[in-house]
């Protein structure tokens, strides 16, 4: 299960990996499948059973069947077993998080329990403090809540308005403010609320939503995942005891951002879970609808509309488990008996804050995409409540928000990469002034390719050379100025992310033709090489981009030179690799590999 822990948090860009150092789907064991199961069953026998009455917000239902997810054990994956949990591995707990995404809104109330709800306590709390509430949230005797959020502060959560002041004989902090959508606050028992100590010190606290003076405001009534409690949390002369400073009095951003690094990589496996969800719908209802006298699943159209979900599928959920392989592979290094275990794990998840703010990018929109097709599948009856798809359509708009915006992540991932380059922890510059000399000696010829996805290998080293020319040469013409140019980082944080995509399924059905046969990779590598051709054009037009914002004259057309040899490749049929795609899973029913 652990992979090299030598391995660098963005360095997919500029190394190569072997294909069996990487995490996939098929390397569950069978302990994690029996999980897994445990959490299928819940999902399909009581959560969407009972959807209906979670979508109207029918009293008690959502609360019950978190606390049956507690009796389940599915509460307690990333709790330490020092305080009643299970301490499994990321591989394990983003398993789970993937099948509870079946289940709606559900999904967003487990995710805010287990994460967001519970974790700041594993990485900062004192002793004292888990033992007090740790086990309790692993039953799901009490529910938590994480309330960051204010009217004016979304993205920009340090300039929060609540406050906090210590009471004249140090027993308590005062807290005022009001929070807003704050996800299981009308049913939660705890919530961690951020406030600043004396209106200037970004802190945290435990406040259990009985104390004198927290009360909490209507439900939201919110365009999707209705059946989940969204409310604000509001803090009226609060008082919190002392001891419910959750870490170091104004270093509440540092359990912001790393709980945030956490949420990212779940939510972006649960996007996939989701995502496959509205497939095996859309492949089912396109076998049993007729138009024309013919199935719609017998269209080329629609058979195009198949393989494209099918792929992005294939490619988001590949990434999905490759970073769960790095996660559980750096924090395998971690001593759980060291005091220092909370924080040693926490700087185990950052290393890799690159790789899950792509997750969390890539996810959300590959589940906007699909359940979008799903509806055009559907057709008019995808916009009728009467079907699954409709939710699915209206549920899936949040994640994109979730978590940090899409754009906000979107300047997290090369900021992340010139962060480190900077601090000479990637080699990113060497490798990009390297690149750039290279490319004003003559090209050597290249021979022809051979073997099991041989050119597709070589087409993703390509990418990544194209990745680091464009990089390469907006850093040097903007230097410490590139933070200003969010269109240029958007484009550089979109070309990363399809490179990371791109290897990663290659990677995996390298890996599943080495162990299994080439046969057995068939689908695999159809789904890969669809994706691989179809985004290097995407590549290749963001490349562009960049280069033209960061050169001009004769510097702009040798750079143009060379990213025309860096994306130029003989594409194969890619229709005639669709028609293939969909009648394998137009059979199966279902997204199986």
């Amino acid at each position: 299960m652990a992979v090299e822990n030598k391995i660098k948090g963005g360095s997919f860009l500029i190394e190569e990996t072997e294909p069996a150092a990487i995490f996939s789907p098929e390397g569950f064991s069978e302990e994690q499948r029996m999980f897994a199961k445990t959490a299928e069953d819940f999902v399909e026998n009581e959560v969407l059973a009972k959807i209906e009455e979670t979508e109207a917000m029918a009293e008690g239902i959502m609360a019950g069947l978190l606390k049956k997810a507690g009796e389940l054990g599915l509460l307690m994956i990333d709790v330490p077993e020092k305080f009643g949990g299970l301490e499994l591995d990321k591989a394990t707990s983003m398993l789970v998080s993937e099948i509870i995404s079946k289940g709606g809104a559900f999904a967003s109330t487990y995710g805010t329990h287990t994460g967001i709800g519970t974790l700041p306590l594993v990485y900062f709390g004192t002793d004292e403090q888990k033992q007090k509430y740790l086990p309790r949230l692993a039953t799901g005797e009490i529910i938590g809540c994480y309330a960051l959020t204010e009217a004016g502060s979304g993205s920009d959560a340090l300039a929060a308005k609540a406050r906090a002041e210590l009471s004249p004989d140090g027993k308590y902090y005062v807290l005022n403010g009001e929070k807003m959508f704050v996800t299981n606050g009308g049913f939660a028992d705890l919530c961690f609320v951020f406030a600043k100590i004396n209106g200037e010190d970004f802190s945290c606290f435990i406040v259990e939503l009985d104390y004198e003076g927290v009360s909490t405001g209507a439900e939201e009534k919110k365009m999707g995942i209705k059946g989940s409690s969204t409310v604000a949390v509001i803090l009226e002369d609060a008082k919190i005891p002392a001891e419910n400073l959750l870490g170091e009095p104004g270093k509440g951003h540092k359990i912001a951002f790393n709980i945030l690094n956490i949420g990212r990589f779940k939510l972006g496996v649960g996007c996939v879970g989701g995502a496959k969800h509205a497939f095996r719908d859309a492949v089912r209802y396109s076998k049993e609808r007729h138009q024309f006298g013919r199935p719609l699943c017998s269209f080329g159209l629609i058979k195009n509309k198949i393989a494209n979900m099918a792929a992005k599928i294939y490619v988001t959920e590949s990434m999905s488990y490759r970073t769960a392989g790095l996660l559980d592979g750096i924090l395998a290094m971690v001593d759980k008996s060291s005091p220092d275990a909370a924080e040693k794990t926490l700087e185990g998840i950052e290393e890799f804050a690159i790789e899950c703010s792509i997750m969390k990018v890539k996810g959300s929109e590959i589940l906007d995409f699909v359940v979008d097709e799903a509806v055009q599948i559907f057709g008019g009856y995808g916009y009728m409540q009467e079907y699954p798809v409709e939710r699915y359509y209206r549920d899936s708009r949040i994640a994109r928000i979730y978590e940090g915006t899409s754009e906000i992540n979107r300047l997290v991932i090369p900021g992340m990469l010139i962060k480190r380059a900077m601090k000479g922890e990637l080699p990113l510059m060497a490798a990009a002034k390297k690149l750039q000399s290279d490319i004003l000696e003559f090209p050597a010829l290249e021979e022809a390719e051979e073997g099991f996805l041989a050119e597709e290998t070589r087409l993703v080293v390509k990418a990544k050379k194209a990745a680091l020319l464009a990089a390469g040469t907006a850093f040097q013409k903007y230097m410490d100025k590139i933070s200003e140019e969010q269109g240029i980082l958007g484009d550089i944080a979109d070309i990363l992310i399809e490179i990371y995509g791109m290897e990663s399924a290659l990677l995996r059905t390298l890996k599943i033709a080495s162990e299994k046969g080439e046969e057995a990779a068939a689908i695999p590598a159809k789904l890969t090489c669809l994706f691989i051709y179809d985004a290097l054009g995407r590549v290749n037009l963001w490349a562009k981009e960049v280069l033209a914002a960061s050169a001009d004259g004769d510097e702009l057309r040798t750079m143009l030179t060379a990213l025309r040899r860096f994306t130029r490749f003989t594409p194969p049929d890619t229709l005639g690799l669709r028609v293939e795609i969909a009648d394998d899973f137009v059979e199966k029913e279902e997204y199986v590999i």
